[in-house]
């Protein structure tokens, strides 16, 4: 099953998709990481990719596109994938259904986060990042032990400069002009299923279950 999660920043689909990867023994390729680790290595996309994502700009389709479509050409997208971070617009969505009918492949479920933007806000401006494993915390949901060093390697633990709670306003605010279109694009194409990002990881994943169990009794019938 090849599945993309749509919503805005701080929705959970970082979360869900890895444990909807593990539940579908699907590929879960975030476009998220993918530029994050190429500003790390100082590669050229990367240089040119953080200017954009240090004032919570939108990286460019040409440079997501471009990494996107690498990705998903790769032998273990065989079984599946959940895409997330991408598409962000109606473009990218139609670059995307075009790279992927080229392989014979297509979306099969868009699920929509749909989440206000005092859960994203309040789930980004806590969450906190180490420098040496890349870990995750949270100051509330998730406190490390230490709150400046990580659990796991006692690396430094950072505030990203993208999760700052003014560039996440202007994130959202980015988010929603951007992807109108594309909500109406995937309800045309009768693949978005509507989920409530405000839940926690628990109770989505349970909601996200009862769909797509919905969705098999359906395409049976």
């Amino acid at each position: 099953m090849n599945i993309v999660l749509l919503g805005p920043p701080g929705a959970g689909k970082g979360p869900q998709a890895k444990v909807l990867s593990k539940e579908f023994n699907a590929s879960h390729i975030s476009t998220g990481d993918m530029l994050r680790d190429a500003v790390k290595k100082r590669t050229p996309v990367g240089k040119l990719a953080k200017s954009y994502m240090d004032t919570g700009e939108l990286v460019p389709d040409n440079i997501v596109i471009g990494i996107v479509t690498e990705r998903i050409s790769q032998e273990d997208m065989r079984r599946g994938f959940l895409l997330d971070g991408f598409p962000r617009n109606e473009k990218q969505a139609r670059e995307l259904d075009e790279a992927l009918r080229k392989t014979g492949k297509k979306v099969d479920i868009v699920l929509y986060f749909k989440t206000s933007p005092e859960i994203s806000v309040k789930r980004l401006s806590g969450r906190r990042v180490c420098t040496g494993c890349g870990a995750n915390f949270h100051v509330k949901n998730m406190p490390p032990k230490n709150e400046s060093s990580c659990d796991y390697c006692k690396g430094r633990l950072i505030q990203r400069d993208d999760d700052k709670a003014e560039t996440v306003k202007r994130r959202l605010v980015i988010y929603e002009k951007e992807t109108a279109s594309l909500i109406d694009y995937y309800k045309k194409k009768g693949t978005l299923r509507e989920v409530s990002g405000d839940l926690n990881v628990e109770e989505l994943f349970e909601e996200i279950k009862r769909l797509f169990a919905k969705e098999s009794l359906r395409g049976a019938t």
